[in-house]
């Protein structure tokens, strides 16, 4: 008998463990099983961390009960055969299942493998590393942002690093990565700010960056100089605010989000060394976030982010300005890896209801917002031309806030979030020789080059935009346990690992998004129990699947499965086995404040001045029907285009014609106006003719008279 126990409840959400008295060897064998398969469980579910995180502290608190034996026997007892089913059952209790996925190697073909590719040969590769860290050498800055650019570059190139394993790049990085350590000081601080100016402006923020690239580089190569870099950047950071009695959010523009943005780096140095310090920091930023000088990141995630505080009538780029997108999801991509540690369910509601309010109120039609890089209400009127629209790094934060969401919870919708962005607004911001990507991709006019910014051959954005291309490789398959979810369906092949005595080729073909018909074929050394789990985008309004294994044929029942949820096949697969999914690209209007404009699946279609159909930017009356589809006929003889069609419109304000349709052109908006020249011009949102007749028009000369 393993002993009694008190009645005992873990409250871990509204999902309760319930530990009852009882004397039955059978119950308290049961109770140690679920323990058991709760703590052994991959998953990385909220609720599933929880409650690992309830138990592990159950058992904590149980064995320092000094006057309760029984308990602490039963803890005790729990935690030997927690050790002995480990020998025993190799680690697996439940249903027999492979060994836990692993992505072992990713390659994306097709159209988006090749603009990836562009991105690497002509972005990353070319890029003169020895000119992002000179201004670290110098220290002579006094307000602006050189210093990000090292730290961008270097994630960006990581990043591209482990998707392509050039051994080129790695030496790359490692070299660089050696120049900017050799400018540390002894104090310890890396940046190219002048002592008078530092923990003003942008300074905290490049040390920000520094220590990404420092820490990433750590964990891709074990190089301990680059920790010990990263770790010593932070303690001087630490020193130097309290030595100066600074507060963080004081610091910098924008009530301080740009500084304290540093939260991110701060705890993944605390969950790579452990080391208190880093957590106290950590907390001591959440903390002024709610005083009257910071940005209430946590309080006001009930407000719009854009309503939050007033936009500053004279200075836009201002401390009272506290709306300004990429350091606002910055920060909360820092408070969700804050949350994890803490598990204070107040900062995750803050991330969760925040990106909420930017999908309902500043994500536009191409997945990206913004104007003079700050949230201002922009879905509702995005239909009027923006300054300074859709700037890359925001666009790169989005889909960057929305991928930690997307590995932390699984919500599939975030994965739609990061598809629609990246199809439009990342792809069409790049050059069509990949060389340069533009720091503002509007949805109409003409795209806006990346200046050189800070006396250096570089901007913002051309060296974040590197890291969007590098995320749809690292995103495209992602596993859970012994599940394994496809997010990317454009063409790919993929090996994903089991054990040392198995794995499984994944190979997506079919062409995706120009059709909508996918073949994911499986091929796993010997045959294989796990788990695949098929994203079906919240735009599929009809989506069928069957499973074809040898001469068989399975329907896949979709029936109860809504669009925007993973759609999972659980099976013992075996090399050959084939889904054959279809999802529904029917094209459909959208009406937004007198405009038109039609989509296609997760693609935004524009009118292109170069289709001389037109000009771009007249009235029509684009015909659909009462469901909303517009028919489209695919078009041919561009050579620019990824994608072609032609609509059915009714152009111009002229009824005295026949008043017929004509087939207009539309393409991809990633491929509309991306000539970097203003001899040319696009228009996603198409103004709508007024028509103020109630019946049929009826041509004046055939009209009765009077």
């Amino acid at each position: 008998m393993l002993g009694t126990l008190n009645n005992i409840k873990i409250n871990i959400f509204s999902d309760p463990v319930i530990i009852k008295r009882t004397v039955s060897v059978r119950n308290n064998i049961l109770i140690i099983i679920n323990l058991f398969r709760i703590l052994k469980c991959q998953t990385t579910g909220t609720r599933l961390f929880f409650r690992k995180l309830a138990i592990l502290k159950f058992i904590k608190r149980s064995l320092n009960m000094k006057n309760n034996l029984s308990v602490r026997a039963f803890v005790l007892s729990t935690l030997f055969a927690i050790f002995a089913c480990s020998i025993c059952a190799g680690g697996n209790i439940g249903r027999a299942k492979t060994a836990e996925l692993k992505v072992k190697s990713v390659k994306i073909n097709g159209y988006v493998g090749g603009r990836i590719d562009d991105c690497i040969s002509h972005r990353v590769m070319e890029q003169d590393v020895d000119a992002l860290v000179e201004p670290f050498r110098h220290r002579t800055e006094t307000w602006r942002w050189q210093s990000e650019f090292w730290g961008k570059w270097t994630l960006g190139a990581i990043e591209t690093y482990r998707y392509t394993g050039n051994a080129a790049l790695y030496e790359k990085i490692a070299a660089s990565v050696g120049q900017i350590i050799e400018t540390q000081s002894p104090d310890g601080y890396i940046g190219n700010y002048a002592p008078e100016a530092q923990l003003k402006d942008w300074d905290i923020w490049g040390r920000k960056y520094t220590m990404l690239g420092l820490l990433s580089w750590y964990e891709l190569s074990g190089d301990t100089r680059a920790l010990s870099a990263a770790s010593r950047v932070a303690d001087h950071l630490i020193s130097q605010l309290k030595s100066q009695n600074a507060k963080i959010v004081k610091c910098g523009l924008y009530r301080g989000m740009a500084s304290s943005s540093v939260l991110e780096p701060i705890m993944k140095l605390y969950n790579i060394s452990g080391d208190k310090r880093y957590l106290d920091f950590a907390t001591d930023i959440v903390s002024q976030w709610e005083s009257p000088d910071g940005p209430k990141l946590v309080s006001r995630s009930d407000i719009p982010v854009a309503l939050r505080f007033p936009h500053p009538d004279t200075k836009w780029f201002s401390y009272e300005n506290g709306a300004k997108a990429y350091e606002m999801m910055s920060c909360y991509e820092g408070l969700l890896e804050y949350y994890k540690v803490t598990g204070n369910d107040a900062y995750y509601e803050a991330v969760r209801k925040s990106v909420s309010h930017i999908i309902e109120e500043e994500i536009n039609i191409a997945g990206s917002g913004s104007s003079i890089e700050c949230w201002y209400g922009g879905r509702a009127l995005q239909t009027v031309p923006t300054y300074h629209t859709m700037e890359t790094c925001v666009g790169f934060t989005w889909m960057q806030l929305c991928s930690r969401l997307l590995k932390f919870c699984g919500d599939s919708r975030y994965a739609d979030q990061i598809e629609k962005t990246f199809y439009n607004a990342i792809l069409g911001s790049m050059k069509c020789d990949g060389s340069q990507i533009a720091k503002y991709t509007p949805l109409e006019g003409w795209r806006v080059e990346g200046e050189k910014q800070c006396h250096m051959n570089i901007n913002c954005c051309n060296a974040n935009g590197p890291r969007a291309f590098a995320m749809i490789p690292a995103l495209a398959y992602l596993t859970e346990g012994d599940c394994l979810k496809i997010n990317h369906y454009g063409d790919s092949e993929a090996e994903i690992s089991m054990d040392k005595r198995n794995s499984v080729g994944v190979s997506v073909r079919g062409n995706y998004p120009v059709s909508g018909n996918i073949s994911i074929e499986l091929s796993p050394a010997k045959p294989a129990e796990f788990t695949l789990a098929l994203r079906i985008p919240q735009w599929s309004k009809t989506t069928t699947a069957k499973l074809i294994s040898g001469s068989d044929t399975l329907n896949i029942s979709l029936d109860n499965l809504p669009a925007g949820e993973y759609a999972k096949v659980d099976r013992k697969w075996k090399k050959g086995d084939r889904i054959e999914l279809s999802l529904d690209l029917t094209p459909h209007l959208l009406e937004l404040n007198g405009h038109q404009a039609v989509v296609r699946g997760p693609i935004v279609l524009a009118r292109d001045s170069r289709f001389n159909d037109g000009f771009v930017d007249e009235c029509v009356v684009i015909q659909s029907s009462e469901d909303g589809s517009v028919a489209l006929t695919p078009a041919e003889g561009n050579d620019f285009a990824w994608m072609s069609f032609t609509a059915p419109m009714i152009v111009g304000a002229d009824l005295e014609g026949n008043g017929k349709p004509r087939q207009i052109h539309l393409c991809d908006f990633a491929s509309a106006g991306n000539t970097w020249d203003k001899s040319t011009r696009y228009k996603v949102w198409l103004p709508k003719t007024l028509n103020v007749t109630k019946g049929e028009y009826r041509a004046y000369n055939d009209a009765p008279h009077n």
